[in-house]
């Protein structure tokens, strides 16, 4: 049987902690933004959307909860009565079907409200029944604060309960406050209970684990129990009986014979008398602890009589054990003999089941019987080894193989002798066995790399390098100081011209910058000297000079306009019209080949200017409105009784033309 996985139950949060939850889930998960304009279908869908999704995130938690807590009617009976021990067996089912009621009132409150929103004519009506709807789901939560704040204590004490197998091998320590039991348990599992020398140190179910015969037990240490009727036992009491009643384990009953648990030894065996019948078909010790403090030798014949009438009434054979937690005497001898019975116990319950015919029928089981005499069966080569075939091996005084210890100490001892490990090597021939194992290195035998002559060629190198350097010193110093001097000759011509070239290259960087100087600028003589050089006539070039001259001296800014006598002002407009396109015409052509060439350039020109006056309202001073309705001003949702969207905006939006017109905001609204 599996184990129950208490631990794994999620959290159950507090009723007014859970409706928050649901209603900021369905608001991040659903569309928030409906408006009049809508189809009215749209706005039906957008609120029955958000009533459906409520409606399912509150039957996903409460499903949950349904799920993972379990179903005492249908867990093992040592897990229902415990529950019913500690939680109360109808409160536990009574939550949990308040849980289950008001999931079925959420989907009925949704399935209404929902077929009221098929019949709704506006959007007011629509999120008028969405509010009623969620409203009524939130009440009907809120009422199961009670069950869900118990729901969550019990989880976290299920999470607390150590985990129980009830099915595997297990031995359950018992008895009165304060006899041993903890200790014991401390000594045979790796368990840390906590041992105190005063009653009711343990107050619920401990569990420890062993390994005995190749297979893992269950320890269970239980609460001390007191002599008295069932009904008057307390919740600690009753947890060690549930698991006397329900665990099929071998039970050890802890008998204090040195009365220093406080209790006496006639009320420690009237305990056992009334608890007896939970012991039926179950191996029994009795363990007869703390005899450092008090022997059995000790006891008077009466409390011996009362120790004999333990087994009086018993099914099975009552095994009693001396016992010392403090010295550990008895202790080992007590845990075997549990674990021993219980397993003779589970192997009868097996075949008595018929579990053991199908382990049967796939075993081959021999029907023939041992031989009588079965001598042992020793090897040749052994037999030839202690016969001395094997000189080798060696021996000793007395005709038998030494050993490796006699070697050692007969060949110098520990740090001197080495251990032969090729000795028994068994190889195809036996004269393989002292060979050099070659030493390999990125796939290569060393061996192979290894120059046998090394040190004679390195000798021979040694003594041609030194030849060499005793030559170098007899020549004469003459020659290799000319060739360094042309070597030096020709570094500094090189270093000269990559300085020039450094020099033209920043000069040529600056050129493209540097101001022309009027000094710099040509004279009028120069230009027409070059141009009757050329062939062309340069007298226009000092007509043009002289003419720049006069316009520079005059007083007046323009021109008058002159009047023909027969065409009057009409006439001197038009003329006016003519020189002007005329010198449009001739400023346009000034440094061009050709009037196509001209044409190119002005539409490029224009081109640009069209780019220009695209944005040319976009200035510091021109107040210009990007977008006359921003998205952060008209999207979003508002709380009921605040200003609408629409209105809230206009505001602003007015205010914004009125700062482009005035220069000045409006002011603020009364309301705002």
């Amino acid at each position: 049987m599996a184990v129950y996985k208490f631990k794994e139950i999620q959290t159950i949060p507090p009723a007014k902690q859970l409706v928050d939850i649901v209603l900021s889930k369905t608001n991040r998960k659903t569309p928030t933004i409906v408006h009049p304009g809508f189809k009215i279908t749209r706005i039906r869908n957008f609120y029955m959307r958000k009533v459906k999704f409520c409606q399912t995130t509150y039957g996903e938690k409460f499903g949950k909860i349904l799920e993972d807590f379990p179903k005492i009617d249908d867990i093992h009976p040592f897990y229902a009565d415990l529950c019913n021990v500690l939680y109360d067996r109808d409160h536990y089912k009574l939550a949990l079907g308040q849980v289950n009621a008001t999931k079925k009132i959420i989907d009925s409150i949704a399935k209404d409200y929902v077929k009221m929103m098929k019949f709704a004519d506006s959007l007011y009506k629509c999120k008028m029944l969405k509010r009623a709807a969620l409203g009524r789901m939130c009440t009907s939560v809120k009422k199961l604060a009670g069950s869900l704040s118990y729901l969550e204590e019990v989880r976290q004490h299920l999470g607390r309960l150590p985990s129980i197998n009830p099915a595997t091998r297990t031995l359950i320590l018992t008895g009165y406050p304060n006899v041993g039991k903890s200790s014991f348990m401390n000594i045979v599992t790796n368990a840390n209970v906590d041992v105190q020398p005063y009653a009711f140190t343990t107050k619920s179910l401990f569990i420890g684990h062993l390994d005995y015969n190749y297979v893992r037990w269950q320890v269970i240490d239980t609460p001390g129990i007191l002599d008295h009727p069932l009904e008057d036992r307390n919740t600690i009491e009753m947890t060690a009986i549930t698991a006397l009643a329900h665990l099929p384990a071998a039970v050890l009953y802890f008998v204090d014979i040195s009365e220093m648990c406080g209790y006496p030894l006639p009320q420690q065996v009237a305990l056992f008398h009334s608890i007896k019948p939970l012991f039926r078909n179950r191996p029994l010790l009795i363990l007869l602890n703390k005899t450092d403090l008090r022997k059995l030798s000790e006891l008077s014949d009466e409390e011996k009589q009362l120790l004999d009438s333990m087994k009086d009434g018993s099914d099975e054979g009552v095994h009693f054990f001396e016992t010392s937690c403090a010295t550990k005497t008895g202790v080992d001898a007590a845990r075997s003999k549990a674990c021993d019975l219980l397993l003779e116990k589970r192997v009868e319950q097996k075949v008595k089941q018929g579990k053991a015919e199908t382990l049967k029928n796939r075993l081959h089981v021999v029907g023939k019987a041992p031989p009588a005499s079965r001598p042992p069966c020793i090897p040749d080569s052994v037999r030839n080894a202690k016969d001395g075939g094997d000189a080798a091996m060696g021996g000793n005084a007395d005709g038998g193989e030494m050993l490796e210890k006699e070697r050692m100490d007969l060949l110098g001892g520990a740090g001197v002798y080495s251990v032969d490990l090729w000795k028994r090597a068994q190889l195809e021939d036996p004269s393989w066995k002292y060979d050099v194992v070659p030493e390999i290195m990125d796939g290569h035998n060393i061996a192979d790399c290894v120059d046998p002559d090394i040190d004679r060629t390195l000798a021979m190198l040694e003594k041609e390098e030194e030849l060499l350097l005793k030559e170098a010193g007899l020549r004469d110093d003459d020659e290799v100081l000319r060739e360094f001097s042309k070597t030096q000759s020709v570094l500094d011509e090189l270093h000269s011209r990559m300085r020039q070239k450094r020099l033209e290259a920043r000069l040529a960087k600056n050129k493209n910058h540097a101001p022309t100087l009027r000094k710099g600028r040509k004279k009028a003589k120069d230009v027409e000297e070059k141009l009757e050089a050329q062939g062309k006539d340069g007298s226009k070039v000092r007509a043009r000079s002289a003419a720049k001259k006069v316009r520079g001296r005059s007083l007046l800014g323009k021109r008058k306009r002159d009047a023909t006598a027969d065409g009057g002002e009409e006439a001197g407009r038009a003329g006016s019209a003519a020189r002007a396109a005329s010198a449009r015409s001739k400023s346009r052509m000034k440094g061009l080949p050709s009037e196509a060439a001209a044409q190119t350039i002005e539409k490029q020109r224009r081109k640009r200017m069209r780019l220009h006056e695209k944005q040319g309202k976009k200035g510091e001073a021109d107040r210009h409105i990007p977008d006359l309705k921003p998205k952060h001003l008209y999207s979003g949702k508002r709380g009921i009784g605040k200003k609408t969207v629409g209105e809230a905006s206009s505001r602003i939006l007015a205010s914004h033309e009125a700062t482009a017109r005035h220069g000045k905001p409006l002011p603020p609204h009364p309301d705002a």
